[in-house]
C-alpha cells in the first residue's frame, strides 16, 4: 500500500505523463490530413470512417517517425522525462542490410504507441477527474447520473464524494500506467539497434584497448624513471662531497629523466581523462642512446651491440622495441646483481632481434633490494610482443645471468 502511496506522490510519475501528453498534442498538425480520404468517402459507415482516420493518422505519425532528427529529438525527451538510460544514436551509422526490418521500423512503432497511450491517457484521465470535481457538487440532495456504453450509474447523497474520490485515484492510476508502460517500452524501442549496439561495443573495446596501452606505457615509462631516479639519487649522494662536478651532473640527468616521464604522464593522465592532451610521446629506438646515458648515469655499466639498419625500423615496431628494451633495462636495474647489462639489437630483412642480459644473485649497488616488484612487467612485455606476432623469453641464462630475448618480424609497412 505505501508503494503504492509512493509511486503517486512521485514528481517523476507526472513527468513521464506530461511526456505522453506531449507526444499527443505533436500529433494534432497531422490530423487534418487524416480526413482527407474521409472527405471523399462520405458515403462510408461512420464506423469505418473513424477507423480510417485513425489508421491513416497513425499511418502519418509512424512515416514522421522515420526522420532520424525525430529520433534524436525522443531520445533526449525521453531521457530527462522517463528517467530511462538510453544512449545517444551513433552519429552518421546506417543499419546494415541485415537489420532493416525491425530497427528501422521501431521508432515509427515507439511514436505511434507514445501518441496512443498520450490520447487514451490524456481523455480516460481528463474525465475521470472531471467527474471527481463534479460528483461532491450534488450530494446535498442531488443526483447524479453517468451513462457509459450504454450503462447508467445513479449517485446521489454521501455516495457522491466516495465516488469523487474513486474517480480520482483512478485517474491517478491510469497516470501511472501510462508512466510505466512508456517507461518499459522506450529501451525496447528507442534504444540501440543492433546495428549500433555493435558500433557501441567497438568503441567501448577501442577504448578499453587505448587505456590497456596507456597503461603499459605508464608502466614502462613511469618505472624506468623512478628506478633510475632512485639509484641517480642515491649515487649523487655518495659523489657529492668526493666529486661534485659529477653529482652535479648526475642531478641533471634526474631532472631531464623526470621532465620526460612528466610528458608522458600528462599524456596519459589526458586520454584517461578523455581531453585535449597533446601529441603522443614518440620514443623510438632513435631514442635509445639517451636511454643508455641515462643507466650509466645511475653507475651501471652497459654493453650495447647494435647491428643492422636501425634507421629502417619505424612507427609501431620502433616506438614498441624502444619500451620492451626501457622495460627490460628497468628489471636489469631493480633485480639485478649489478655488472654490466649487455644490450644486443639487431635487425635483420625479417625481423628485429631485442636482448637484455643481466647478472643475477644478490645485489651490491645502492640501497641492495629495495625495489619491490609489481609482477606485471614481464606478463605486460609478453601481452606487447604477442600483440605484435613476435617471439617473447625470458629467463636464467646459465649461471647468474637472466636473460630477456624477443623478435619481432619487421613488415615493409612498419
Amino acid at each position: 500500500m505505501n508503494r503504492g502511496i509512493r509511486v503517486l506522490l512521485r514528481g517523476s510519475t507526472y513527468s513521464g505523463v506530461l511526456f505522453a501528453y506531449c507526444g499527443a498534442l505533436a500529433s494534432l498538425p497531422l490530423l487534418p490530413f487524416a480526413l482527407l480520404p474521409v472527405l471523399s468517402w462520405r458515403s462510408a459507415p461512420e464506423s469505418v470512417q473513424i477507423l480510417v482516420v485513425l489508421l491513416v493518422w497513425a499511418a502519418l505519425v509512424g512515416v514522421a517517425g522515420l526522420a532520424r532528427p525525430v529520433r534524436r529529438a525522443l531520445i533526449v525527451s525521453a531521457r530527462r522525462l522517463l528517467g530511462v538510460s538510453l544512449p545517444n544514436p551513433m552519429a552518421g551509422r546506417r543499419p546494415s542490410t541485415g537489420s532493416l526490418g525491425l530497427d528501422r521500423w521501431r521508432t515509427p512503432l515507439w511514436l505511434v504507441l507514445h501518441v496512443s497511450v498520450g490520447w487514451t491517457g490524456a481523455l480516460a484521465s481528463g474525465v475521470l477527474f472531471i467527474m471527481g470535481l463534479s460528483l461532491p457538487m450534488n450530494w446535498l440532495g442531488g443526483e447524479v447520473r453517468a451513462s457509459l456504453f450504454g450503462t447508467s450509474v445513479r449517485v446521489s447523497g454521501g455516495w457522491s464524494w466516495v465516488a469523487a474520490v474513486a474517480c480520482v485515484l483512478l485517474a491517478l492510476a491510469i497516470c501511472v500506467l501510462v508512466t510505466k508502460t512508456l517507461r518499459w517500452s522506450a529501451p525496447r524501442l528507442l534504444g540501440p539497434s543492433a546495428a549500433e549496439r555493435l558500433a557501441l561495443a567497438a568503441e567501448r573495446e577501442r577504448l578499453l584497448a587505448e587505456r590497456n596501452r596507456i597503461a603499459h606505457e605508464l608502466h614502462d615509462s613511469i618505472g624506468h624513471t623512478l628506478t633510475a631516479a632512485t639509484i641517480q639519487a642515491a649515487v649523487a649522494g655518495e659523489l657529492l662531497s668526493t666529486d661534485p662536478a659529477a653529482a652535479r651532473a648526475t642531478m641533471r640527468s634526474i631532472e631531464d629523466s623526470t621532465r620526460a616521464a612528466l610528458e608522458d604522464l600528462d599524456y596519459a593522465l589526458g586520454v584517461l581523462r578523455e581531453e585535449q592532451s597533446g601529441t603522443a610521446p614518440t620514443r623510438t629506438l632513435a631514442d635509445l642512446p639517451e636511454l643508455l646515458e641515462r643507466l650509466r648515469h645511475t653507475g651501471a655499466v652497459v654493453e650495447p651491440e647494435l647491428s643492422g639498419e636501425l634507421a629502417r625500423v619505424q612507427g609501431t615496431l620502433s616506438r614498441a622495441a624502444y619500451r620492451i628494451l626501457q622495460e627490460g633495462l628497468t628489471n636489469a636495474l631493480r633485480h639485478g646483481a649489478g655488472g654490466p647489462i649487455e644490450v644486443r639489437v639487431a635487425a635483420g630483412t625479417d625481423g628485429l632481434d631485442l636482448t637484455v642480459v643481466n647478472r643475477t644473485g644478490a645485489r651490491t649497488g645502492p640501497n641492495p633490494g629495495s625495489f619491490s616488484t609489481s609482477g606485471h612487467g614481464l606478463p605486460g612485455l609478453a601481452e606487447r610482443v604477442r600483440l605484435l606476432h613476435g617471439e617473447f623469453r625470458s629467463g636464467p641464462d646459465g649461471t647468474g645471468h637472466w636473460r630477456l630475448a624477443v623478435r619481432l618480424p619487421v613488415r615493409a609497412s612498419a
